[in-house]
């Protein structure tokens, strides 16, 4: 099916970092198919709430469910979002149409004068809303005081620079996706393991739009799907999401047959912190994806003989004395 001359209409939300993103997916999509494209802008419960930790309002789904029922309503036919905002499952009804190459998946330490995480002095205010995040940083350095930070990047670098925090963190693709102006340091993996999917786009559409499918594969990166493949299935036999401190990091070397995973699960007070990894090497042809499957498998293996499961089902449940205390 040809698609030259119509419009394809992609949902995304309306913050300034998902309009960038849409839009370099927009232009990729109008140069392959020679047509045009118009965004269809929908404000989600995770833009709207801007006074709570995502953890204590919902954790993942928050910043896609009204971008989905755009496509579902047929107000659009393919929506972009940021893969580490995804759930472990899709939305009922829509399927991954493709996903572009990676950005940097690292997070981003940003200061006002470019100061790197061992430099701050003890008791230096660090604002993250991410558990993730904080669960690590309080593991690398338990003597900093790590604040919640919600809002989006332009809010928490004004926060940053009216001085309320020392230093915060943001995703590193984030920042070079909008191109801004700031002193920041990506922080080592070893340090604090990116999310699972942070750095990808996902570019989902109905499970019946076999036409883009078919149309847009052209544009699909298959090391970047590799890795959300693995990254992802730990993520979902870890039961991980936003309330929990759960982090998966794949990386795939398709030339020299090698797709590493390390994943990370711990307490919010970064006390009690477990890693796992492993990796799949092999010269020959394989069923990459098979393999991305079975390794995230694996690692989260490891972590649930350790008892990851444990620390993800209290963690659940201080999150839901702590949402009952409140109310």
């Amino acid at each position: 099916m040809s698609f030259r001359g119509k419009t394809l209409r992609i949902a995304t939300r309306s913050s300034a970092l998902a309009l960038v993103q849409a839009r370099a997916v927009g232009v990729a999509v109008c140069e392959h198919l020679g047509c045009e494209v118009e965004l269809v802008e929908r404000t989600t419960r995770g833009d709207q709430i801007q006074d709570r930790p995502l953890h204590q309002v919902g954790g993942k789904g928050l910043f896609i469910k009204e971008v989905d029922a755009a496509i579902l309503d047929g107000d659009a036919d393919l929506a972009v979002h940021s893969m580490k905002d995804l759930p472990a499952l899709l939305t009922p009804g829509l399927r991954f149409l493709y996903t572009p190459p990676r950005a940097d998946p690292t997070d981003a330490w940003v200061t006002l004068r470019g100061e790197d995480i061992d430099d701050l002095e003890s008791g230096a205010r660090v604002g993250t809303t991410s558990l993730r995040r904080t669960c690590q940083l309080k593991r690398h350095r338990p003597d900093l005081d790590v604040r919640p930070l919600r809002g989006n990047v332009q809010t928490r670098l004004r926060r940053l620079e009216e001085g309320a925090f020392d230093a915060i963190v943001l995703a590193t693709a984030g920042i070079r996706r909008l191109k801004l102006d700031v002193n920041f340091r990506s922080i080592p993996k070893g340090v604090c393991l990116p999310a699972a999917g942070q750095g990808i786009l996902a570019v989902v559409c109905k499970e019946d739009r076999e036409d883009l499918v078919g149309a847009l594969q052209g544009l699909a990166d298959e090391r970047t799907w590799v890795e959300a493949i693995a990254e992802r299935a730990c993520l979902e036999v870890l039961e991980g999401n936003c309330q929990v401190p759960v982090a998966a990091h794949a990386e795939f070397d398709g030339d020299r047959g090698r797709l590493t995973l390390g994943a990370m699960v711990g307490t919010p007070d970064g006390l009690q912190v477990l890693h796992a990894s492993s990796d799949v090497q092999t010269p020959e042809a394989t069923d990459w994806r098979a393999a991305a499957r079975s390794l995230g498998d694996d690692v989260a293996a490891t972590l649930r003989d350790q008892g990851a499961l444990d620390i993800v089902r209290e963690v659940h449940a201080t999150l839901a004395r702590q949402r009952l205390t409140s109310n």
